[in-house]
Formats: C-alpha cells, sequence, structure tokens
C-alpha cells in the first residue's frame, strides 16, 4: 500500500483528507473553539470511560484494570494542580499522549493506549489540551497506588517496551479518498480500536498498529471475559456481512435489525460513538468495509425453517439445552433465533455466536448484558444474568444449541469452559 514518504507529499495529502488546514488563517481559531473541538476528540477517545470510576467524577481516574502482572489505576487527568495535570505545559502532554511519559519523567503503562494517540495531528492534541486543561472541572483526588508485582512495578523496563513498540504519526494514503483516510484517522488514532479488536504479541502489543498489517482489527484477547471481535471482512465472524450504513448506525445507537452491542462495547456506545457526527461515523464505516478478512469462512445465513426451530416449536425438547433454552432464551431470542428487530437481538448468524472463542457468548449467558440507551435510540433493554440459576453444564448446552441451530456453524464447548469463564468473574 502506498503511504505519503515525505513530511510534504504527507501534508498534501492530509489537506486532501482534511485533516489540516489549507490556510494558515483558517487555522487560526478561538480559545473557545479549541475547548469545543478538543471536547468533541476526547468524546472520540472515549476518555472518560477509563478515567472516572462509576459514580465518580469526571475524569478524576481511580477506575482499575486487572492485568496478568497485577491491578492498575487510571490516573486524575483533571487540570487539578496538586493531583491531576494542572501543571503540564502542551509538551508534556504531548509527550505523554504520543510517548507515554509523564511531566515528571515516569514511563506510563501502555493500558494507555498511547501507540494509538501518537498518530494525532498537533492540532488535534492542541485542542484536547485546550479542553483538559480548560474545560474539565479540576478536582482534587489523589491518584490510587497500582498493585503491580515486582520486578514489573519498575518503570524502566518500559523505556525498552516503548522503544519497540512506539507509534508514528498517522500518514495518509493518497490512493484513497477524503472520508476512508478520515476514517482510518479515528480509527487507527483517537478511537484506539485496535486496543481491544487487534490481536497481541509477546511483549502484549498490538501486532499491528494499521491497515498495513494483515493482523490489525482482526479481533483481540480475552479481557474482562469479553473478547472483541474481528473488524475485516471476514464472513460469518466479522463485517462480511454488514454494509457501512449497519455499521454507523451500531456506532450511533448501539443496535441494528440483527445485532446488539454488548460487553466492554456497550460503554464505547455510550460514552463516546454515539456523540459522534454522521460523516465521522460514516467515514469509520467505510474505512472498516475495506478492510479484507484475514481468514475464508463461510457465511452463516439463518435458516428459520431449520430442526431445532420446528422441534422447539412442537415442544420436543430431547437435545441437551432445549428446555433451558425454551425457559430461558426463546421469549426473548425466539423459537427461530430471529429475536425482534432493534430490541433483542437474533442469535441467528450473529457474528458474536459465530466465534471461535466462545468467551464472549458464554459471558453473556452467565452476566447478562444490558442495551445502552442513546440520544438516538433512547430506549433501554436488558438480558437479565443466567449464572445463579445454571449449572456449568446447563451453560454449555445451551451454547451448544445457540451455536448449531438455525444455519449457525461453531465449535463444541464444554463446562470446563463455561467454569473457566464463571471463575473470571468479577
Amino acid at each position: 500500500m502506498s503511504r505519503a514518504p515525505s513530511p510534504k507529499k504527507a501534508r498534501t495529502a492530509l489537506l486532501a483528507a482534511g485533516l489540516l488546514s489549507a490556510s494558515p488563517a483558517l487555522a487560526q481559531t478561538s480559545p473557545a473553539d479549541d475547548i469545543q473541538r478538543g471536547a468533541y476528540l476526547a468524546r472520540a477517545g472515549d476518555c472518560v470511560a477509563c478515567h472516572t470510576t462509576p459514580g465518580g467524577k469526571d475524569m478524576a481516574g481511580g477506575l482499575p484494570f486487572a492485568l496478568p502482572f497485577g491491578t492498575i489505576y487510571s490516573t486524575n487527568i483533571t487540570p487539578d494542580a496538586k493531583t491531576g495535570i494542572g501543571t503540564y505545559r502542551f509538551e508534556d502532554f504531548d509527550r505523554a499522549m504520543r510517548k507515554g511519559v509523564a511531566a515528571d519523567g515516569r514511563h506510563l503503562y501502555p493500558a494507555m493506549p498511547y501507540p494509538s494517540f501518537a498518530k494525532l495531528t498537533e492540532a488535534d492534541m492542541r485542542a484536547l489540551y485546550a479542553y483538559f486543561l480548560k474545560g474539565v472541572a479540576p478536582v482534587d483526588q489523589p491518584n490510587r497506588k497500582n498493585g503491580v508485582i515486582w520486578p514489573l512495578s519498575m518503570r524502566w523496563p518500559l523505556a525498552i517496551w516503548d522503544a519497540g513498540f512506539a507509534g508514528k504519526p498517522f500518514e495518509a494514503d493518497r490512493t484513497k479518498d477524503a472520508d476512508w483516510n478520515r476514517g482510518a484517522y479515528l480509527v487507527e488514532g483517537l478511537g484506539h480500536c485496535g486496543a481491544c479488536h487487534t490481536p497481541r504479541g509477546i511483549g502484549d502489543q498490538e501486532k499491528a498498529l494499521d491497515d498495513r498489517g494483515a493482523l490489525f482489527l482482526a479481533g483481540g484477547p480475552v479481557v474482562d471475559g469479553w473478547i472483541a471481535p474481528s473488524l475485516r471482512g471476514e464472513a460469518g465472524t466479522g463485517l462480511a456481512g454488514w454494509n457501512q450504513q449497519e455499521i454507523a448506525r451500531l456506532l450511533k445507537t448501539g443496535r441494528t435489525d440483527h445485532a446488539a452491542v454488548f460487553g466492554s462495547m456497550t460503554d464505547v456506545v455510550r460514552h463516546s460513538t454515539q456523540y459522534l457526527s454522521d460523516g465521522d461515523l460514516q467515514a469509520i464505516a467505510k474505512y472498516l468495509k475495506s478492510l479484507p478478512p484475514t481468514e475464508d469462512a463461510p457465511l452463516a445465513r439463518p435458516v428459520v425453517a431449520d430442526r431445532t426451530a420446528a422441534a422447539l416449536r412442537a415442544g420436543d425438547l430431547g437435545r441437551p439445552g432445549a428446555a433451558a433454552y425454551v425457559d430461558s432464551c426463546a421469549a426473548c431470542h425466539r423459537t427461530d433465533g430471529m429475536g425482534y428487530v432493534g430490541v433483542f437481538p437474533r442469535l441467528a448468524g450473529n457474528p458474536a455466536v459465530l466465534q471461535k472463542d466462545p468467551t464472549a457468548l458464554i459471558s453473556v449467558v452467565l452476566k447478562g448484558s444490558t442495551l445502552p440507551a442513546t440520544a438516538a435510540a433512547p430506549s433501554s433493554f436488558t438480558m437479565p444474568p443466567f449464572g445463579d440459576r445454571l449449572s456449568d453444564q446447563d451453560a454449555a448446552d445451551i451454547v451448544n444449541l445457540i451455536r448449531n441451530s438455525w444455519g449457525n456453524q461453531a465449535p463444541p464447548i464444554t463446562d470446563r469452559d463455561v467454569k473457566s469463564v464463571r471463575g473470571h468473574m468479577g
């Protein structure tokens, strides 16, 4: 893929992509404009989701992240001079965002996606700085001490990690149009979609940071009982069966005619993507639809009149999981697995159901899920948790029935898989 090789050509491509202003006069904005734009960019980056505890003050930090090497806590990024970033100069803010180095020289843990934020333009970084220093209310709240085991608690090795896995400024693709480049800029950069949706390497780094890597957005690791699926063009498990409008609608409302967000993605829609402009949502969707699949797989198409649907309607509950499905699931998702449009997602042909790794589906069965209310779709619907009423074998039987009915085809699971997910539930 051709990318801009020089600063001059890169600037020309960015101008064409609408990421820079063509005129220095047009580039000048008022402080109020910078704060307003910074607020929009902070929404796009979903900063509040990680830097705010439930019921806590916005951006004051303290949210725990359970990692294999211990628990770390998000920091206070309000402009409080004592406990936040109120004393940060722009250069300090820029270095922390791009390189993961705090004003006092400490290397930040890469749970903060600074390799992605390195792609931001200077104009956007300055707007974010204006917002965080002038548009966010200061909160006097000391940062919590991280619970990272020794020797990983030492910060200096992070400099080696940063040297090997540092991000780079965004380079527009001159062979693509402005909408595609805008979508790439948002997905690869501020949206940091790869932080969840890209597989990790031996150093826990994202295996690719942009579309030049075949594994970029090819599906991420399990985090807090959820697994982020591929956003590439795989049939069945990816976005091959989606059109651009459906992707944009899911990001705006949390639901489409055949799918709904769950798990960690509910917070992304609730705090971030529902507030993006329609133009930016369409740009994101256009970029995602351009990503080719990493593997070929047959597209699972819903089969309404299959044997499972006929048996369930006839009261034939002899198949493992059938009785539990009728008792706990059929009222919302129906015996034909088609759900109810815009309310309860269909299970037939659902990418979340067809994933090789069943963790996300098991988690939904055990934990339940709540569809977020958004400005464009204000109704919220909740699936209750069934972990207390289902044994590991019961849950496995339901999951197997769902993954192999109505045209679905996915590997079977066992009660041990359910026990493993249950054991990691908070």
